[in-house]
């Protein structure tokens, strides 16, 4: 997906690309952004999921070691047994489970540092639409007293409309989480 943000980059900077071309690049450039921006909300997702499955893991744990230490106190041999296999299959189960948080966490760590850089690259794009390598004084005809993205309503509109969907998509997942937490308590309490 980057290589091919890097790769349409590399063409407005490595030559002098006709407007009609320098378009469709940078709606490449753009469509790549979004791609990548989709994905590294998909990856802050996973890694959402992944800690309430770290968590759930731990009380798991947290469960069948009250339960051996119950067993302890009384004295039944079997089900302190029985309750050590589980506490050593859940303490397994615990140290993958939190190496995968933190997996997942620092690749969603590094696409959002790329979505960063990508954003700038595009941004600088089109603040000089002369070229990157040009001073804007030189080749192109930008005002200074005018915000550069102005001349591309179309970009904010989208980079917006990712926004709000991230958001939303934020909203309804904290959203779900509450209500699985529901659940889970009325489950319990029934």
């Amino acid at each position: 997906m980057f290589d091919s943000f890097r790769k349409s980059l590399e063409d407005l900077m490595n030559r002098a690309t006709p407007p009609e071309e320098r378009r469709a690049v940078v709606s490449r450039m753009r469509d790549t952004l979004v791609q990548a921006k989709a994905s590294l909300q998909e990856l802050r997702d996973g890694a959402a999921k992944a800690r309430r499955q770290l968590d759930d893991e731990e009380r798991e744990l947290a469960t069948v070691r009250r339960r051996k230490q119950l067993a302890e106190a009384i004295g039944d041999q079997e089900t302190v047994a029985i309750a050590a296999r589980y506490e050593e299959t859940h303490a397994k189960r615990v140290d993958i489970v939190r190496q995968k948080v933190s997996a997942e966490e620092a690749e969603a760590a590094l696409m959002e540092r790329e979505v960063d850089a990508m954003s700038e690259q595009l941004k600088a794009v089109l603040e000089n639409p002369g070229g990157i390598g040009e001073r804007a004084g030189a080749g192109a005809s930008i005002d200074p007293g005018i915000d550069p993205d102005a001349h591309d309503s179309a970009l904010r509109d989208e980079l917006d409309a990712i926004r709000r969907a991230s958001e939303r998509s934020e909203r309804e997942a904290a959203a779900d989480r509450r209500l699985e937490e529901l659940k889970r308590r009325m489950g319990r309490g029934t």
